[in-house]
């Protein structure tokens, strides 16, 4: 390789602007609907109504309306929050030594998000695993799960963007093949009856779905950001 044809060293990303009291507590009021929302429909399916999730919330039903569109669209603060953790982790410089490849910084960073830090966290993913064991009989709840998805590729592009120097279309290649992963590892837990960690865990089986997909984009073998490989 040329020196005209190594990358630049990418410029540190400005810090993000805190949000403001109200937009933290607009955020919570979601969060909080969107649990309640997932316990319903988890426990009864399409029949659950949007007055019942408001009133289980705590809100009234004007309030839900000017927070979400359709009781479906109440389950999307939850899913979302599982779904960008990892992208979040990704666009963000390790405190410790980096990933020696792009490839293992797309699979630590899977892994944690898919690794409960803790019982609230633990909580989040069984609340999701019921709502997807009530999709099939929900369509416009599974056009949510999807569109979250969606959302995450779209998020995840620049990341990779940035990471590798890749072309478009190996960076649109590389976030379809990373979100499926992630997508199908939770699908494929949610549909057994296995703890939320050990070998059939969704973090196990992200890591194996990530390496399957992504075996064949030679793209991901680099260091991130084009900065040479950690010494051995």
């Amino acid at each position: 390789m040329s020196a005209e044809s190594v990358p630049a060293e990418p410029r540190p990303a400005a810090p993000a602007a805190r949000p403001s009291l109200t937009e933290r507590r607009k955020a919570a009021t979601q969060l909080e609907i969107a649990r309640c929302a997932a316990a319903l429909f988890a426990e009864r399916g399409a029949a659950v109504t949007a007055e019942e999730i408001a009133r289980a919330s705590g809100v009234a039903l004007r309030t839900f309306y000017r927070y979400f569109r359709t009781k479906e669209d109440a389950v999307a603060p939850l899913l979302s929050v599982g779904v960008r953790q990892w992208i979040d982790d990704l666009a963000t410089p390790p405190a410790g030594p980096a990933a020696a490849t792009v490839r293992e910084a797309l699979e630590l960073a899977a892994r944690r998000a898919l690794t409960p830090a803790d019982e609230p966290a633990a909580e989040a993913l069984r609340r999701t695993r019921g709502l997807l064991r009530a999709m099939p009989g929900d369509p416009a709840l599974r056009a949510v799960w999807h569109r979250v998805h969606h959302d995450a590729e779209e998020a995840l592009r620049p990341v990779l963007a940035r990471m590798t120097g890749a072309d478009p279309l190996q960076v649109r290649l590389a976030a379809a093949a990373a979100n499926t992963a992630m997508r199908v590892a939770v699908e494929e837990w949610a549909a057994q009856d296995g703890p939320v960690d050990g070998a059939q865990g969704p973090a196990a089986l992200v890591a194996r779905g990530m390496r399957a997909l992504t075996s064949g984009l030679p793209e991901l073998d680099g260091p991130p950001n084009g900065r040479p490989a950690p010494a051995n």
